[in-house]
């Protein structure tokens, strides 16, 4: 605020870093082990309407597993690099609001 007070704001880092954990959940959540251990050992999923919403949906994210993948890794470096040209001063961090 001026006077040495802090208020709340959104700044071009805090979206980056918001991206970073949405990609790197949808990578993580969608991943083939996590469908197994939902769903894995059971004949009929269907039985538990939780255990099948659950199931559907990592069964939705592992679809697109591969493209979760190379969208966290390469959000992963680029999150890196503002992190790190922010903190240098090469780069400044813009607040939205």
């Amino acid at each position: 605020d001026g006077n040495g007070g802090k208020e709340f704001g959104v700044s071009v880092g805090s979206i980056v870093l918001t991206l970073n954990v949405i990609f790197l959940s949808g990578y993580t959540l969608g991943c083939h082990s996590l469908r197994h251990l939902v769903g894995g050992g059971i004949d009929l999923i269907s039985r538990r309407p939780i255990r099948k919403a659950a199931y559907d949906c990592v069964s939705c994210l592992n679809g697109k597993h591969m493209a979760w993948a190379w969208t966290s890794l390469l959000w992963v470096a680029f999150s890196d690099i503002y992190v790190r040209l922010c903190s240098m001063g090469v780069w400044t961090n813009v607040r939205l609001f």
